[in-house]
């Protein structure tokens, strides 16, 4: 099927030799076990606010590297102002004490165990040995833990580093089931909540802990992959996830295809995918990223079936919930985001179902900014339903988006 190319834009990518119609697509993590691979693509995990009413807006964290022309320049688009948060503005949203902020130390660092004395005060206070003791306990937890991990699993090769975590793979020592780990520095942790016991648990962890105890049937079962097992070591997580064999994720798999898929088999994923977001939706959680990296697809089977991982920066939201900093990759921020209005959960996922159906079935990455100055071209191949679910997702009212309970009933999917 012929399909034609998006203009470029500074939102690009390495390019990819030897294939020049793929590009835009720079090099990112693999979700294959064979396979090793470099950064995937950046997300930030907030919108800082511009310094003046006169700055455009820059969203903090690494920016993607700009896409070169032939003549190996870089020609970048109009500046567009996105929406400015509000200092001290909270996340309106059930168990979730999310308010924005980047992602920075949570944990107080290590301290000496004493200072200088002078000659006649060598006796130590009470107040300082019973600190010195809960620091004690503290270290010989995260040494438990430490001893318990490496007694039930194996690590292996790297798979791919995230915004906030470095993820490899690794296998289940009691029946070499494989797994993914997943390293996270406290010091990197984007998002806490608080649990019952008023302790600040990882939000990732919370949230994979209500998916996994409302599951039905046993693990691989889900869209979501399975959490099997968290470790706390005192300076960073352990997630210990299932990993779906084979499998690869949904960038590489556009990639494998020729960069782009045929209509119906994209329909077959973005059947699953909306399935899949609508549960979630059901059950309060909110991703915030989904995309094609975050989507594992698994290969085993004549039908391609789709995973969902990285639940890095998602929370827990209600149906009504807004809010003003963005999570999420930037060059796939909303259009609401621009126009200086809080988001919501539901059209800001029926945005990215949008994204996502866009990069399947067109060479190129999508960007909002090339989107919102009519500048991304697409595919003029496409039946009337396919192109009605992608306008309709990629509407730049939030209000005038369907519903993914809507989607669902979508003609295309039907």
């Amino acid at each position: 099927m012929k399909k034609e190319t998006r203009k470029n834009t500074n939102a690009g990518d390495k390019k990819d030799p030897g294939d020049q119609d793929s590009k835009s697509r720079m090099a990112k993590r693999k979700a294959s076990p064979e396979k090793k691979t470099s950064e995937k693509r950046r997300r930030v995990t907030e919108q800082a606010a511009p310094s003046t009413s006169t700055d455009t807006h820059q969203a903090k964290g690494v920016k993607r590297k700009a896409q070169q022309d032939g003549a190996g320049t870089t020609s970048p688009p109009k500046k567009i102002k996105l929406a400015e948060p509000t200092s001290g503005d909270k996340e309106q949203a059930s168990s979730s004490v999310d308010a924005g902020k980047d992602c920075s130390p949570n944990t107080k660092g290590c301290t000496k165990n004493g200072r200088r004395k002078s000659a006649g005060h060598s006796k130590e206070s009470p107040k300082k040995k019973k600190k010195d003791k809960t620091k004690n306990v503290v270290q010989n937890t995260a040494a438990d833990q430490q001893r318990e991990f490496q007694g039930r699993y194996v690590q292996e090769h790297h798979l791919g580093k995230g915004g906030c975590g470095v993820v490899f793979a690794g296998y289940r020592i009691t029946d070499h089931f494989p797994v993914a780990i997943k390293h996270i520095p406290k010091d990197k942790i984007p998002i806490q909540v608080t649990d019952k016991n008023g302790k600040q648990v990882s939000m990732e962890v919370a949230i994979m802990l209500k998916l996994a105890a409302e599951a039905d049937g046993s693990v691989g079962t889900s869209a979501p992959v399975s959490l099997l097992d968290w470790f706390d070591f005192g300076t960073e997580l352990i997630l210990v996830q299932e990993r779906p064999v084979p499998a690869v994720d949904l960038y590489d798999y556009i990639k494998e295809n020729g960069g782009c898929l045929p209509e119906e088999k994209a329909k077959v994923i973005l059947k699953q995918l909306v399935d899949a977001a609508k549960d979630l939706e059901e059950k309060h959680i909110f991703h915030r990223d989904i995309k094609s990296e975050n989507i594992l697809i698994e290969t085993g089977s004549d039908v391609p079936r789709v995973r969902i991982i990285d639940f890095g920066l998602s929370c827990f939201a209600m149906e009504r919930s807004r809010f003003r900093f963005f999570y999420g990759t930037a060059i796939h921020t909303p259009p609401e985001c621009y126009r200086r209005k809080r988001y919501r959960p539901g059209p800001t996922t029926v945005w990215q179902m949008g994204v996502v159906l866009y990069e399947a079935l067109h060479v190129g990455d999508f960007n909002t900014e090339t989107f919102l100055q009519k500048e991304l071209e697409f595919n003029k191949h496409l039946s009337s339903h396919c192109r009605n679910f992608l306008d309709a997702c990629l509407t730049n009212v939030p209000k005038k988006r369907p519903t993914l309970g809507d989607l669902q009933l979508h003609p295309w999917l039907r």
